[in-house]
């Protein structure tokens, strides 16, 4: 029991001071958050307690109205926080494959399957809806990038369904807020060993890749490879 205790005494600091930097990086966005949290626990304990007074139960209906007003400001805090840190990753590189690391248990994300010099980039992420690339950069420019990984992924799993999206503000694509709850209205239509075959399918082609050897420099303009291969020493 001692050490049980030890444990929880010791998680609720780091706690606290989760919440403490959370509130610290939403007040920078949201300067009105301390006002707004306020308001919200105080109208809603105070809404209650009125009610207590006239139904003749104050003390009840105060201390039910207390947990609901730290509900309630804990919900506001939540939802504000987020729209905070999403306005604070909109556009930065990488903010998309952040967003995709915390869709939920069943997925699995590999940032940056595609690049270009551009720094346009393509995050992928399979789950039991199939293959989902997301694009994040010029409109223009990613869909050169996503065409060429969707035919790369329909030739190494073809029986698996591919979608793409484009995180952005424009007409046909996703804001990064709302791109985790788009992924997970996507159609189930994997089973969990599917997604696990898949998954070491493209595992298996990315450790091929990686292991094909290349040559480390530009071959000699007019020479040619013998006929018959390299002799062993």
């Amino acid at each position: 029991m001692a050490r049980k205790d030890t444990a929880a005494d010791a998680a609720n600091p780091g706690r606290l001071k989760q919440i403490a930097q959370t509130y610290k990086m939403t007040r920078r966005a949201d300067k009105k958050i301390g006002l707004v949290l306020a308001a919200v626990g105080i109208v809603t304990f105070g809404v209650f307690l009125a009610i207590g007074f006239l139904i003749g139960y104050p003390i009840y209906l105060g201390i039910l109205g207390l947990l609901l007003a730290f509900l309630a400001t804990a919900i506001v805090f939540g939802r504000r926080a987020e729209r905070a840190a999403f306005g604070q990753m909109e556009g930065q590189p990488g903010a998309a494959a952040a967003v995709l690391d915390n869709v939920g248990r069943g997925w699995t994300t590999t940032p940056a399957v595609a690049m270009n010099r551009s720094q346009d980039v393509v995050h992928r992420a399979v789950g039991k809806a199939g293959i989902v690339l997301v694009a994040e950069g010029n409109p223009n420019r990613v869909k050169g990038l996503l065409a060429a990984e969707k035919r790369k992924m329909n030739r190494i799993v073809a029986d698996v369904p591919v979608h793409d999206l484009i995180v952005g503000t424009g007409e046909g694509q996703v804001e990064l807020k709302k791109l985790r709850t788009t992924m997970l209205k996507l159609p189930r239509v994997l089973s969990g060993p599917q997604v696990t075959a898949t998954n070491d399918r493209l595992r298996a082609m990315g450790d091929m890749m990686s292991n094909m050897p290349l040559p480390k420099g530009p071959m000699p303009k007019g020479m040619k490879l013998p006929k018959g291969g390299p002799k062993a020493r």
